[in-house]
Parts: C-alpha cells; sequence; structure tokens
C-alpha cells in the first residue's frame, strides 16, 4: 500500500466516518506495545472492549431482524462467525489498518502489523471509538459498509 499524505483521511474515507476528535481515531490504532514505549500514550484495549459488544449488538441485532424464529442454536454461531478474530482481521485487510498501526518495537519486530490478533483488536477500538463519538447508528453504519456478508 502506497501511503497518501493522509492516510488517516484514507482510512476514514473507508470507513465512511469521519472522526471528530483525531486523537480518539489514533488511539485505537495504538496498540498496547505502543503505548507502553511512549507514556503516556494510551492503548486501544479498553476500546477494543468496548467494540466488541457494539459488534455483537449490531450483529445479533441484524440476526433477529433477518431470522427472528430461528432457534439460538442456530443464530449464535452465525453471530460468532461475525464477531471472530478471523473476521475482523479480514476487515481490517479491506481496510488497509496494518501499515497504521502505532507499534512498539518488539510487535513490529514479530510482524504485528499482519497478526490476525492485533488488526482484529484494531478493528473492534475503531467500531469502540465510533460508538464513543457518534453512537450506536454510526457504528452499525460502519459494520453494514465492512461486512459483506453477515
Amino acid at each position: 500500500m502506497v501511503l497518501s499524505a493522509d492516510p488517516l483521511g484514507v482510512l476514514q474515507e473507508r470507513l465512511g466516518h469521519r472522526f471528530k476528535d483525531r486523537n480518539l481515531l489514533l488511539r485505537a490504532l495504538t496498540h498496547v506495545s505502543y503505548a507502553h514505549e511512549h507514556p503516556p500514550e494510551l492503548d486501544n484495549e479498553s476500546l477494543a472492549f468496548l467494540g466488541d459488544a457494539v459488534l455483537s449488538l449490531i450483529v445479533t441485532e441484524h440476526l433477529w431482524d433477518t431470522a427472528p424464529d430461528e432457534p439460538v442454536g442456530v443464530l449464535t454461531p452465525r453471530r460468532a462467525a461475525v464477531v471472530a478474530g478471523d473476521s475482523l482481521a479480514r476487515w481490517a485487510e479491506g481496510l488497509e489498518l496494518g501499515p497504521l498501526l502505532r507499534l512498539g518495537r518488539g510487535e513490529e519486530l514479530t510482524g504485528g502489523r499482519e497478526k490476525k490478533s492485533v488488526l482484529a483488536t484494531a478493528v473492534e477500538a475503531l467500531l469502540g471509538a465510533i460508538y464513543l463519538e457518534d453512537g450506536l447508528g454510526a457504528a452499525r453504519a460502519v459494520v453494514e459498509r465492512l461486512s459483506a456478508v453477515w
């Protein structure tokens, strides 16, 4: 990927969401290893915690709306497939998040930009940040944009 003069602007276009708070966007892209090496920077883990819950709710709502009569035993694995790390890592790859991540030296040296867990956490953190800024509707719009298939 060739980084433009404003790679965060490109990311926001891909997400379909313009962040009001650039620092919140940067935090969503900040791995714990970077934060440890650059105090007082904050990492993205708590945003990812929030984003995971937001994503789960959005997917659950979608499944309820599209298949309200399906048994829980069918709906639960469908939801799990969407919110799984592999799916989120594919979303991250589509967003070309890897080059934008702020990683510490060790994580950089061990291929953190390609690690599914690191990429998935960043997607969750972005969703958490979007939710904090603009609520569930904005997060839902981004999820719908990123998920071609539920």
